[in-house]
């Protein structure tokens, strides 16, 4: 499982061109895994803005559990999502 792991994501890191990468990722994910993710991503980015989370919830129709897991991955000091954050 873990080779299989890493075989993906060197996959994922040696696609350069934006349209095949989201094309791959559309073959890869269901249409609703991929519009998850993308929420995610969004309320990531709400969170380091400090929006509040009811706010979040309204504005993308996410449930509590979601903006509180962004919330406690976002808020590690060692969370992938903060340091792509802190290099925008």
């Amino acid at each position: 499982m873990e080779g299989d792991k890493k075989e993906l994501l060197k996959i994922i890191i040696s696609i350069k061109k934006l349209k095949f990468l989201e094309k791959f990722l559309r073959d890869l994910l269901t249409p609703s895994e991929f519009k998850e993710i993308v929420k995610r991503w969004q309320v990531v980015k709400e969170l380091s803005k400090k929006t509040l989370q009811w706010e979040i919830s309204q504005k993308l129709k996410v449930g509590r559990a979601t903006i509180t897991r962004g919330a406690r991955v976002l808020y590690n000091k060692n969370s992938a999502f903060r340091k792509i954050l802190e290099k925008k």
